[in-house]
């Protein structure tokens, strides 16, 4: 072991990342096992006893033992998260009466039916677990944190859902007082930008600002997932990152404290408005991580940084493990901005740190080659016109963002609203026009068959070309940080 370098110490972070991996892999092999079979808590004390002793000892041998205390926590987590599933099973082809909460904002799908995500499901005065895909043609205003009564027929879920029910009924809709207070200031922010930006405009402005993209039409929806650009009106990293940054360059010249205090309040603010949905709840957390560092003036490298992160969402909800593709695509989605990104840079441009377009080139470039196979394997489409639309509407982003945040503010202020409202709305029109005329291109999407089998060898290949990168360029990716 000794000549093996394998007693070296090794620093803590590396064996908190190996118990991460092991909790990710943990809460998603407990797919394929019986229900609650790991649900006892000799597999919770077993595995951090592992974890802990490894911490203690930092050497690099012990990573393995950090591996498999990680694995034995994340059993654990996953078989606790499976207790009660297998109630659904018993449904399962029956009209059923559902009752449950409203995970995160209603969706429209093509056919103009409202899609809800429930949760704290009650059936015959029973809870159960899990959350229940529900698609109603029921057009009554539906927000998220409200609590409704459904029924129809229930059919095995996908993903992360423990059942799906198409087709049905709403029964009764109750809207707790004083219910979910940030939806509530969200809404009557979104009213006062109406009040001088047109409908169309204004939805995408706050689509932008805080992640409201029901209100958008769906004819400009569309458009906006043929072009690539859905991570920019859902809530979702790239949104809280402008808003992150920005509160961190505004305020650190007075102080590094209030610089913090500052983007950690944007932080919390816009997981309240916009909920906890996987992509969010990676996005917050990487960003909490990161600032953290920041202020303490350390460094996470990105290869600590992601598995962590997963590991801590997957221990608030280990749902997000079992076939969640959001989920999968925010991880993926970010360890090309902070892994690939930094390393094509350097391989292709060399120390000089990017300007503004290149980096966003190089970051959405980098966003969609490690989603493109996780994509493609799930759609069967690819978009030929996203890179274009991300270079020609990117940029304009935090300027739409902060415009439509002023003309919110100053609503009750008519002229300076009404000036301010003017050059948000042409910006947005643009936006609006770049997307439509690019997702209306002949050629704009390409479908493509590939199994899963095929994605494996793409990632691998793609993990091949990023460590032949780093040791060409020699690039320190503990340098990357999403805040600054």
């Amino acid at each position: 072991m000794k000549s093996l370098g394998l007693t070296q110490r090794l620093h803590v972070s590396w064996l908190l990342a190996a118990a991460g991996v092991g909790i990710v892999i943990g809460v998603i092999s407990v797919m394929r096992a019986p229900y609650g079979l790991f649900a006892g808590w000799m597999w919770l004390g077993a595995g951090m006893v592992l974890a802990l002793a490894s911490l203690v000892g930092a050497r690099r041998w012990l990573v393995v033992v950090a591996l498999v205390g990680g694995v034995l926590v994340g059993l654990w987590r996953g078989s606790v998260g499976q207790i009660g599933l297998e109630h659904y099973q018993t449904l399962i082809g029956q009209m059923v009466r559902l009752s449950g909460r409203v995970l995160e904002d209603p969706d429209v799908d093509k056919k103009g039916q409202t899609v809800l995500r429930l949760g704290d499901i009650m059936s015959n005065d029973r809870r159960l677990p899990g959350s229940v895909w529900v698609v109603t043609r029921h057009n009554q205003a539906i927000k998220r944190s409200d609590v409704v009564t459904v029924r129809g027929a229930l059919t095995d879920g996908f993903g992360a859902f423990a059942a799906r029910m198409s087709r049905a009924a709403v029964e009764r809709v109750t809207r707790e007082q004083p219910g979910d207070v940030a939806v509530g200031v969200r809404d009557w922010f979104a009213e006062r930008v109406r009040r001088y930006v047109p409908e169309s405009e204004a939805a995408l402005g706050l689509g932008f600002l805080m992640g409201l993209r029901r209100a958008l039409p769906l004819e400009l929806m569309t458009a906006l997932q043929v072009a690539g650009l859905t991570h920019v009106i859902v809530a979702s990293g790239y949104n809280l990152t402008i808003l992150v940054r920005l509160a961190r360059r505004l305020f650190v010249r007075v102080s590094k404290y209030l610089a913090a205090l500052s983007a950690g309040v944007m932080i919390i603010g816009f997981m309240a408005m916009t909920g906890l949905s996987p992509s969010m709840s990676r996005a917050g957390l990487v960003a909490g991580l990161s600032l953290a560092a920041w202020y303490y003036g350390r460094t996470i490298h990105p290869l600590v940084l992601l598995p962590v992160a997963a590991a801590m969402t997957l221990l608030i909800n280990p749902q997000f493990g079992w076939n969640d593709l959001g989920w999968q695509l925010s991880f993926a989605a970010f360890s090309g901005v902070i892994i690939l990104a930094p390393l094509l840079q350097r391989y292709f441009f060399g120390a000089k740190p990017p300007g503004v377009i290149r980096q966003i080139i190089g970051e959405t470039v980098s966003a969609q080659i490690m989603t493109w196979p996780l994509l493609v394997a799930s759609f069967g489409v690819i978009s030929n016109v996203a890179l274009i639309a991300n270079i020609l509407i990117l940029p304009l982003v935090p300027l739409a963002m902060l415009l439509t945040f002023v003309v919110g503010v100053c609503a009750d202020v008519p002229v300076v609203a009404g000036l301010v409202a003017a050059p948000t709305t042409w910006l947005l029109q643009y936006i609006v026009g770049i997307a439509t005329w690019l997702a209306g291109l002949d050629w704009a999407q390409l479908e493509v068959n590939l199994s899963w089998l095929w994605a494996v060898v793409v990632y691998l290949v793609i993990i091949g070309a990023m460590w032949w990168m780093r040791r060409q360029t020699g690039l320190r990716l503990r340098e990357s940080n999403v805040v600054e």
